[in-house]
């Protein structure tokens, strides 16, 4: 396979944080072989969300390159639960839920990467075999001391927060997969910095020369504070529909467009800065547009924005089709369980906190109380910004 390393500059070290080291990764890259390039997703939740994207698009740029894909689904690492930035000790993964979620990663990770060209590998496969003996010899090449350093781990043992011996584990594991892969290069967000490392250490151990760690920053989410995560509630899916996706990014805070324009297109930042400083909303625009089309093509993209300018600018409902029904089987509801029925609220204590909020409309009209609703006619409920439903009698 021919390698073309002249892309290097400037495609591969755009928005990296930080690379250990680069000059080993030069190196490598001159000897002019096809490197393994790294990546490992434990499956705890069945969703992708563009937080991801940001490691596997450094990948793509890698295969693009010519460099060999090793993706690596932590089917057993799952099981444990990457303690990193954790103040408590996750619970465990059930196999029946990683698995489930396993197969949605394969279905989403090829949105972005080459099919043809990315090894897909699951850890069990060389982790089960290593037995006690293997787990042993390990464990025997780091120590506690090491491990307290981590500062997850120290700041759990000074709040007299339990930290299990399974956790301690968990970074020798991970870095034994680089040496199960012979991996050249390792990628991962900031927080996974010990993490990586560790595979470089086990590397050493094992015989094997280190592999180099590349880390991207994290994506911010859509409340503009914390990391994209679904347990966050602000993360932006790849199965999400295309009118929620081209929505969700025209709701990002102005100060996210920079790094989402840098860290999930190709533009160029120059003219990015220029166009954000010009008309923050048209460059929001372009980017959900950009985004909207990467997943769902152009015809969704376009029709996703139609909606969006119909809706929110015009402040128009949305088109017929577009809002989903709900025929009531009772003459009178609670509001709070109407909003349950016509999934516009996940339960009915999101939908009285919604309801308090200001964030529910009848008819256009904002509702401040979780009073009854009678149905004598076809009403049309709106909830937040995005989310309609029409009910009929």
């Amino acid at each position: 396979m021919t390698v073309d390393n002249k892309k290097f500059p400037d495609t591969i070290k755009r928005g990296v944080a930080e690379t250990i080291s680069e000059e080993e990764l030069l190196k490598k890259l001159a000897a002019g072989k096809p490197l393994r390039i790294k990546l490992g997703v434990d499956p705890t939740a069945p969703d992708l969300h563009l937080g991801h994207t940001v490691l596997l698009r450094k990948l793509r740029q890698f295969q693009d390159m010519g460099h060999t894909i090793v993706f690596i689904i932590g089917d057993l690492t799952a099981r444990i639960g990457d303690p990193s930035g954790q103040d408590k000790t996750r619970p465990m993964t059930s196999e029946k839920e990683i698995m489930a979620n396993a197969n949605t990663y394969q279905q989403q990770v090829f949105k972005i990467l080459d099919r043809e060209k990315t090894e897909v590998v699951w850890n069990s496969h060389w982790l089960y075999p290593l037995g006690l003996q293997g787990m042993l010899e390990l464990a025997r090449h780091s120590t506690v001391a090491q491990m307290l350093h981590r500062a997850d781990f120290k700041d759990r043992y000074r709040s007299d927060v339990d930290i299990t011996i399974l956790e301690f584990l968990y970074p020798l594991i991970q870095g034994y997969d680089s040496v199960a892969i012979r991996a050249d290069v390792e990628l991962g967000g900031t927080d996974q910095k010990f993490n990586l490392l560790m595979g470089r250490q086990i590397q050493k151990e094992y015989g094997q020369e280190p592999q180099v760690v590349m880390m991207m920053p994290l994506l911010v989410g859509t409340d503009g504070e914390k990391k994209m995560s679904k347990s966050y509630g602000n993360y932006i899916a790849l199965n999400d529909n295309p009118k929620d996706m081209y929505g969700k990014v025209m709701s990002l805070p102005d100060a996210l467009m920079l790094s989402y324009y840098e860290l999930l297109t190709d533009f160029d930042m120059e003219q990015v800065k220029k166009d954000v400083q010009s008309s923050p909303r048209d460059a929001k625009g372009k980017l959900a547009f950009y985004i909207t089309r990467q997943y769902h093509g152009e015809e969704q993209a376009k029709k996703a924005a139609g909606e969006f300018e119909r809706v929110f600018s015009r402040k128009e409902l949305p088109s017929e089709e577009e809002i989903p029904s709900f025929k009531a089987d009772e003459k009178k509801y609670k509001l709070s369980d109407l909003l349950v029925k016509c999934s516009l609220a996940p339960s009915r204590n999101e939908a009285r906190r919604l309801i308090s909020q200001g964030a529910v409309e009848i008819d256009g009209e904002k509702v401040l109380s979780d009073r009854e609703v009678v149905i004598e006619k076809q009403i049309i409920i709106r909830s937040g910004k995005h989310k309609f439903c029409r009910v009929t009698p």
